[in-house]
Formats: structure tokens, C-alpha cells, sequence
């Protein structure tokens, strides 16, 4: 009793030590099983060696995504105020977490977990963010999900076509379908020339609140959004998609297209239609910064085209502008 009540004493003398001493002991320990798993079971190591990476990344990023919050509740900074990695940071998460969540709700009840597992394992693109999936996973599954976008492109400009026939200006209906027939026919648009036509999507006959529903639920495959909801719905959705990509590109021209690292010029090409995989890195930026040339100029009355410019600029892209 006297030896337990000194070695009691001697361990709330000391917590720091102690603390430190268990950690390391521990990371001791799963240096060791991580050896044994890479040794015996090199597949599962894989897996294993993913899961705690990406669970550390996704820890880090809600401690970054607290900090962001933090500032704008208590009235540091505006939402329009953050930086662009800032800005990103929480559009990113919130499109984890609402992936997410499913799955976490399905491993409440007992023993789910090891249900949980076996799906995540089956079906890692469907289930799982992109912190748990592998270098290679990544690159093929955001192929998987660009052509699925990509096949609703045409579709969205004989959308535009149809709208011809209601336009006024004969001026404007002779630039919109000249840009159509010159995108159709495998052309890479200039900017000057989409912005030529801007007016007409600011009201009728391409404004948000003026497309058909049709036209409108082709639109919601570019953000990869559902489009089984209300118009009312969608629309709004729609809205609110392209005025937080406006705000992104106002704080990216802040930024400068050339202070992004690799990734992120990357995932900000793949966001706004392009697969960047695809790409050198000289052309994600020449893309980039003709994105940026767009969209800096469009007023938030103008989100129909900047939506439409994700099909008309990345359709064709890196084949030569046309003249």
C-alpha cells in the first residue's frame, strides 16, 4: 500500500513526463504494428497505412475549418473577406461532411462498424472522402466523375441552341450561335467572345430563373448535385453554387493563379469543369487564368453564364482558339 501511495505521488508530481513517456511508447508500438502489417500483409497495409493518414488530414482540416468559423462569428472577417485557401477549406469540408455523415449514421449501432468497413472497402468512390482514398484512387475516381459530368455537356449546349430562336437582337442571336456552332464542331472559344454574349444571361432568355427545368437539371451534373428536388429548389441551389464559385475567383484574382501549388491549380481546374489529370501543369494554368479573365468581369446578376462557361471553356480545352 505504502509502495503504491509513492508511486501515486511520484505520477502527479510528473504528468508531463509521464504523459510524454506513454506517447512515445505508443508510437513505439504502432511503429512496430505498422511494420508487421507492411511485412505480412502488404494489401492491408495499404489500406491501413490510408485510413490513418487521411484521418489525420481530415482532423487537420476541421482544426483549420474551426479557426476559419471562428473569425467570421466573431466579426474579424466577412465570408467575402477570407483568403482563396481559406475560402476552399470550407467548401471542401462541408462537401466532405455531407458525404460523410451517411456513413457515420449507418455505424452507430452495435457491431455496424465491421459492416461500415466491408462497404468501405466495396465501395470507397461511393462512401468514402477523398482523405482515405490513395494517390491512384484519386486520380481515377475524379476520371470516373468528370465523364459523368462531361456527358451532359452537349446536351447543355443544344440547351443554348434552342434559346436562339428567342432572342431579340438579331446581333446577339448571331454571336451565341456562332460560339454554340463553333464549340459543337470541337473549336476552343475565346473569352472575349463568351462575353460578348453576357447580357443575354442576366434575364431572358438564359438567366437562372428564366431556364427550363430540363435545362436546369443538366446544369446540376457540373457541381454533381441532385437533381431530383423542385424547381424552386434547384434553381436556388444553382445559384448559390455559382456565386460561391464567383466569390472563389474574385479572392483567387486577389491571389494570382501563379501562387497556387500544383494541387491546388489542380483541384481548381477540375472544380470549374476541365479534367485536370489530363493536363500539364502550363496548361492548367493557361486555362486558369482565361477562367479568372471571364469571370472577373461578370456581375453576380450573371451566374447563368459563368455556370454555361464551364461547358463552353472546358469542352474543347487544349485545342487552339479559334480565330
Amino acid at each position: 500500500m505504502h509502495l503504491f501511495c509513492v508511486t501515486l505521488i511520484y505520477l502527479i508530481r510528473r504528468p508531463c513526463s509521464m504523459v510524454s513517456l506513454l506517447l512515445s511508447r505508443l508510437q513505439w508500438a504502432n511503429q512496430k504494428y505498422e511494420k508487421f502489417l507492411q511485412r505480412r500483409f502488404p494489401r492491408f497495409y495499404i489500406l491501413y497505412h490510408t485510413f490513418m493518414t487521411g484521418f489525420r488530414l481530415l482532423l487537420k482540416d476541421a482544426k483549420e475549418v474551426r479557426v476559419i468559423k471562428t473569425k467570421m462569428i466573431t466579426g474579424k472577417v466577412q465570408f467575402h473577406e477570407l483568403s482563396y485557401r481559406e475560402m476552399e477549406k470550407l467548401r471542401q469540408f462541408r462537401r466532405d461532411m455531407i458525404k460523410a455523415i451517411p456513413l457515420v449514421l449507418i455505424s452507430i449501432p452495435p457491431f455496424a462498424n465491421y459492416l461500415v468497413f466491408v462497404l468501405m472497402y466495396l465501395f470507397p468512390r461511393q462512401l468514402l472522402i477523398r482523405h482515405f482514398w490513395t494517390p491512384q484512387q484519386q486520380v481515377e475516381f475524379q476520371g470516373i466523375y468528370h465523364a459523368c459530368r462531361a456527358q451532359k455537356y452537349a446536351s447543355i449546349l443544344k440547351g443554348l441552341m434552342k434559346a436562339v430562336p428567342d432572342i431579340n437582337d438579331r446581333q446577339l442571336q448571331s454571336k451565341l450561335l456562332d460560339l454554340c456552332n463553333k464549340v459543337q464542331s470541337g473549336t476552343h472559344p475565346h473569352v472575349l467572345e463568351i462575353q460578348s454574349v453576357r447580357s443575354l444571361f442576366s434575364g431572358l432568355p438564359l438567366g437562372l430563373k428564366r431556364l427550363s427545368v430540363d435545362h436546369m437539371r443538366l446544369l446540376c451534373s457540373l457541381f454533381f448535385l441532385t437533381s431530383h428536388l423542385p424547381a424552386f429548389f434547384i434553381s436556388r441551389r444553382l445559384n448559390s453554387h455559382a456565386l460561391e464559385l464567383l466569390q472563389l475567383d474574385r479572392s483567387l484574382s486577389r491571389l494570382g493563379v501563379n501562387q497556387l501549388n500544383e494541387p491546388e491549380l489542380r483541384q481548381a481546374c477540375y472544380l470549374r469543369g476541365v479534367n485536370s489529370a489530363k493536363l500539364s501543369t502550363n496548361e492548367c494554368q493557361r486555362w486558369l487564368h482565361q477562367w479568372i479573365q471571364l469571370s472577373s468581369k461578370l456581375k453576380e446578376s450573371e451566374a447563368s453564364l459563368l455556370l454555361h462557361s464551364m461547358v463552353l471553356l472546358s469542352s474543347n480545352y487544349p485545342k487552339p482558339l479559334c480565330r
